[in-house]
């Protein structure tokens, strides 16, 4: 009895052969090479034809890694809900009423050379779309999608075709990490407020979403074994709020949406500066000394706040916040902030900080800290994120460290765009939609080889927002831009090309409901 697996791979083989033998249809000439496709991919091939997607498509995909049939299903779902279809994946039952096919395959071609590599082969009747990796087949999917034209043409058949140019597509990102950052310490966000910012982030192949947990303002994840830190460190933020928090099944449920789109979720615990809120809740945090008496905070003032770093209970305390987020955090990073830790000396910030390393490597974690964090004797293993001082990130490459670009004038997503941005601030200087795609990561930072650049992160502080309308205001349209700078090479990114390609998103973001910037720099689709 033949397996499941060859059974649908004879099927596709059976119906790719079959295709020649039905009606051709004359498809129109359509520019694969013309597409508004967001990042842009390394080499397209036109060929000048069309595939006919219609509502008796069928999708198969590799069965040989339950991550590949999950892509499909992922696939099926985005265009039945656009399209009206009822798609199905890896179903042979109606193999007589398939006209055309589209297969996800798990390949071991040598020139799939990361782990997001994805080749697209589209052809009248089929569509193959090749990878090692699941997260490779997600990557493509997402393109996959961004093909199919707002429009169908039904003047060639008696039913809809949504035409999806042919040719080849040949893809893989420049570096292994794409991320954006959200603070929902400043202002708390909900648990759907996160998951659409998730399903816009994989639209544009981000694969990690770093939460700012904590700060002075709010305590946002609960900690089982110190259930003060919610209950009274969670009840406050900027401007006087509510506050909030996730649950710890909260957080596990944004961290399997996350992974079901082949993203990690990042866990910051800001420390030993950004405390307020911890210490507030539990008082012998506090450092003392030249740090502010713990009290409730609604202001946007920072450095003012420290943890004890002497103090063997702070870091028994630490040790439990770490084990119980790590345990719950699949992904292998855990950010441990030390930014703008005014308050604390020197010589007990260095020390806090290679203590607190060491307790994130004991629970099975690579340590990520801001770019302050270079000024201690580091493990080559933790990675410094750059924001705001380029000659430490020097510092922590020369010790083998490896680099986040977050350079603050460039990629913050709080900055205003100009002066008639209704939120953001400006103390990093505006951040218009051009200057934030026309800086090359690779030589932000003169003498850093890029080997050591691990990647980039747009970071959205909250202090001026408090919902997803504000949120996606000063993310986007700049998040769309930054998923072009993490992913594609430096020789296809062009401002005026770009900006051409950004003005068609407006289809997609409409869909969404996305409240982004309408800048005047680009000539928006109608």
């Amino acid at each position: 009895m033949l397996s499941r697996a060859v059974l649908i791979f004879a099927v596709v083989i059976s119906l790719a052969a079959c295709q020649s033998q039905k009606k051709e249809i004359n498809f129109p000439k359509t520019d694969l090479s013309a597409i508004a496709l967001i990042p842009k991919p390394v080499k397209t091939i036109a060929t000048n034809s069309a595939f006919g997607l219609d509502s008796n498509t069928v999708i198969f995909t590799s069965l040989s890694d339950p991550k590949f049939e999950k892509a499909g299903r992922f696939l099926a779902e985005k265009v039945n809900a656009r399209l009206g279809f009822n798609l199905s994946v890896n179903n042979t039952s109606n193999e007589k009423e398939i006209d055309r096919v589209i297969y996800i395959n798990q390949s071991d071609s040598v020139d799939l050379k990361t782990p997001e590599s994805y080749q697209l082969y589209i052809k009248k009747d089929s569509i193959y779309l090749n990878a090692k990796t699941a997260a490779g087949a997600f990557r493509g999917v997402q393109t996959l999608r961004q093909l199919i034209p707002e429009q169908s043409n039904d003047t060639l058949t008696d039913h809809p075709l949504w035409l999806i140019p042919t040719g080849k597509i040949y893809d893989e990102p420049q570096f292994g990490y794409r991320g954006a950052m959200l603070d929902v310490a400043r202002h708390f966000f909900t648990v759907d407020e996160v998951k659409k910012f998730i399903d816009l982030l994989a639209y544009y192949k981000y694969n990690a979403l770093h939460l700012h947990l904590t700060d002075d303002q709010g305590w946002r994840l609960e900690i089982k074994s110190w259930p003060k830190l919610t209950e009274i460190g969670g009840q406050s933020e900027v401007g006087g709020g509510e506050g909030g928090f996730f649950t710890q099944e909260d957080y596990k449920d944004l961290v399997q949406y996350a992974a079901d789109r082949h993203m990690i979720i990042i866990p910051e615990v800001d420390m030993p500066g950004h405390t307020n809120a911890a210490s507030l809740s539990y008082p012998f945090l506090h450092a003392g000394g030249k740090a502010d008496t713990p009290r409730v905070r609604t202001d946007m003032k920072v450095g003012y706040s420290s943890f004890h770093a002497r103090k063997d209970t702070v870091y028994a305390f630490l040790d439990d916040v770490i084990r119980e987020i790590a345990a719950i955090t699949p992904g292998p990073y855990f950010h441990i902030g030390g930014d703008e830790s005014h308050v604390t000396t020197k010589k007990d910030y260095l020390h806090f900080v290679e203590k607190v390393e060491k307790i994130v490597k004991k629970h099975g974690k690579q340590a990520i800290g801001w770019n302050e964090i270079a000024q201690a004797k580091i493990d080559p293993s933790t990675i410094a994120q750059l924001w705001n001082e380029p000659h430490s990130a020097q510092k922590a490459a020369e010790g083998g460290s490896k680099i986040i670009m977050s350079p603050a004038k460039k990629t913050y997503l709080d900055m205003k765009y100009d002066s008639l941005s209704e939120y953001g601030l400006t103390w990093a200087g505006m951040i218009p939609v051009d200057v934030a795609y026309n800086w090359s990561p690779e030589n932000y930072v003169e003498g850093l080889p890029k080997e050591q650049i691990l990647g980039i992160e747009a970071p959205l502080w909250s202090e001026t927002i408090s919902n997803s309308a504000e949120l996606e205001y000063l993310a986007f349209p700049r998040a769309i831009g930054y998923s072009e700078l993490g992913w594609s090479k430096p020789e296809n990114r062009n401002w005026e090309d770009y900006r051409k390609r950004l003005a068609q998103q407006v289809p997609y973001l409409n869909r969404m409901e996305v409240n982004y910037y309408p800048s005047k720099l680009i000539d928006w689709a109608k």
